[in-house]
């Protein structure tokens, strides 16, 4: 009894395992954005037998950082048998979700997209098991003879568009659909990455340089010959390939910034708009920078005071000297009548603001009175002489 429970209890757990792994969760997180362009670099040497290649691949840590690249490595296979199925980016729900990698005896879809070094878009062509053993692919992989024996040559003819594309659907993503068989490898049993391969991505995640806002698409380390070995010497670097991918704005620098306020228009003191409409109205307000001399061109023409406004009390005063008066026959008292001390002229000469309101004022016969008196006193005078 005790051994058929025991062979209960481990088929039971055997079955837990089957569904969990099945239920292993392959879609991650979704980016409005779409990840850079793959980028070129060399496949570092293997390390040695059993260890397979796993492409590299943009990652976003869905925060400030935007996306950062996962070098390139080799990795030991869970277990003899299983082969790897690269991680990708697919337009789903108007955003690009992240689709997990992992481990199953055959290779399922990833988008189409070509990884190189055996991954062109469907299937891998870098080595196959054969009795427990894995075999190697030269013509797709980088792989040390004297080490490693366990070797095959066979020419890939890829009929796949080369390109960098990094992402499925979308604008300007890869059309590729999965096939009838692809979508059975779905639903097969899954094994989700080993911790190396999730010690490698953590350290690509905490990686300034590997972020693509600072390597604007061409990461410092590209591929490795280990997962974590990034200063390693036999890393490889990705090569400066087309223009440098410059990250888009993300949602927190779409905010005001702390300093926004001192870039504002009603901030500035001196705005144009300002100070345009305030000079017309105000004639007697001189800005710093302008001569005196051009205020009276702002001022309106009534107020412009003419360069020789006519004196009224000029033609008034001179009318008595031009009259011809009928008892006055001599020319000598015309000269004593008006001597140019007695002359009142200068000091009756009105201010600039009285000139103005003058010309109203012209019937009055005030400053012609002190003439008229003289006249009358120099009358007897006259009619004096003849006696």
């Amino acid at each position: 009894m005790r051994i058929i429970s025991s062979i209960r209890s481990s088929l039971f757990a055997f079955v837990l395992l089957v569904i969990s792994a099945a239920a292993y969760a392959q879609i991650g997180i979704s980016v409005s954005f779409a990840p850079p362009e793959l980028p070129v670099y060399e496949q570092p040497l293997c390390p040695g037998d059993g260890y397979l290649w796993t492409p590299g691949y943009w990652a976003n840590a869905n925060d400030d950082y935007g996306y950062y690249w996962v070098p390139g490595t080799w990795v030991m296979a869970p277990e003899p048998g299983l082969l790897w199925t690269p991680a990708y980016w697919g337009w789903r729900d108007n955003g690009y979700v992240f689709n997990e990698g992992y481990w199953g005896t055959q290779v399922g879809f990833y988008g189409g997209i070509s990884y190189g070094y055996g991954y062109f878009g469907d299937g891998y062509e870098g080595g196959r098991w054969q009795g427990g053993q894995f075999y190697y692919n030269r013509s797709v992989n980088n792989v040390n003879v004297t080490n490693i024996h366990n070797v095959y040559n066979t020419t890939v003819i890829n009929s796949t568009t080369v390109n960098r594309v990094s992402y499925n659907g979308g604008s300007g993503g890869i059309s590729a659909r999965p096939t009838p068989q692809q979508e059975v490898v779905a639903h097969e049993r899954h094994v989700p990455p080993v911790a190396a391969q999730a010690q490698h991505e953590q350290a690509a995640r905490t990686n300034p340089e590997q972020r693509a806002s600072v390597n604007h698409g061409t990461p410092a380390v590209a591929a490795t010959p280990k997962p974590g070995a990034f200063s390693d010497h036999a890393a490889m670097p990705a090569k400066q390939t087309g223009s440098p991918y410059n990250a888009p704005v993300n949602r927190a620098a779409v905010q005001p910034l702390p300093n926004t306020p001192v870039t504002r228009p009603e901030n500035n003191a001196t705005r144009p708009e300002q100070t345009v409409p305030k000079n017309p109205l105000e004639p007697n307000r001189a800005e710093p920078n302008r001569p005196p001399t051009a205020q009276p061109s702002n001022r309106p023409e009534p107020n412009r005071p003419e360069p020789n406004p006519p004196e009224p009390s000029r033609p008034v005063t001179a009318q008595p000297n031009n009259r011809p008066e009928p008892n006055r026959n001599e020319p000598a008292p015309r000269s004593q009548s008006l001597p140019p001390s007695e002359r009142p002229q200068p000091e009756r000469t009105p201010p600039p603001a009285e000139t103005r309101s003058a010309p109203q004022q012209r019937p009055q016969p005030g400053p012609l009175k002190p003439e008229e008196k003289k006249q009358q006193k120099e009358e007897p005078k006259r009619d004096e002489k003849p006696q």
